[in-house]
């Protein structure tokens, strides 16, 4: 009887180790989905900054082509 008991108890916490594992593997799983969606955030706003630098430097340009225009007409 007591033998039995035991097993029962001993098979209660490899369940509850097999539970607690299980819930520590998906909780690493979904730590590790959060950290792949901010890296991909990252890169996003790294090529719109990136993208608007450019923009801007583009209308700099522009602004300086037009500005040589404008000083080579008036000479």
């Amino acid at each position: 009887m007591m033998v039995m008991v035991m097993m029962v108890m001993v098979m209660m916490v490899m369940m509850m180790m097999v539970i607690v594992m299980m819930v520590m593997v998906m909780v690493m799983v979904v730590m590790v989905m959060l950290m792949m969606v901010m890296m991909v955030v990252m890169v996003m706003v790294m090529m719109v900054m990136v993208m608007m630098m450019v923009m801007v430097m583009m209308v700099m340009v522009m602004v300086m082509m037009v500005m040589v225009m404008v000083v080579v007409m008036v000479i």
